[in-house]
């Protein structure tokens, strides 16, 4: 017989919910810096809110309050929309750039730690 508990450690969940939830009780807070290295304007939210300036050579530094998940679109194609999600750690720098090692769409993108 599964519990909620071991489903949810069957796919890993565990750790990131509980990562989550330390943040929201303690009150604490993530600060990250996210740049754009690519050709494109990439549209990404963190936590839910929309970027200010999605354009080439863009930088922003965030302070996440609800756990710093960040969500954007890895296709820099017009009309081609395929979303990923990644929880961004405290203090660490990261940059949108070509994802050089999709064979066959030269448009990939990717968000690399670069720190």
């Amino acid at each position: 017989m599964l519990t909620n508990q071991t489903c949810l450690e069957s796919f890993g969940l565990i750790e990131e919910l509980d990562e989550q939830a330390a943040e929201t009780i303690s009150g604490g807070y993530e600060v990250f810096e996210v740049k754009n290295k690519t050709g494109y304007n990439i549209p990404y939210t963190v936590d839910g809110k929309t970027t200010g300036d999605p354009s080439p050579g863009s930088d922003r530094i965030w302070t996440a309050y609800s756990g710093g998940i960040i969500e954007f679109d890895v296709d820099g194609r017009d009309g081609y929309e395929l979303y990923k999600k990644y929880n961004l750690a405290d203090g660490g720098v990261y940059e949108f750039q070509d994802n050089t090692t999709t064979i066959g769409n030269p448009y990939d993108i990717e968000l690399y730690r670069v720190d």
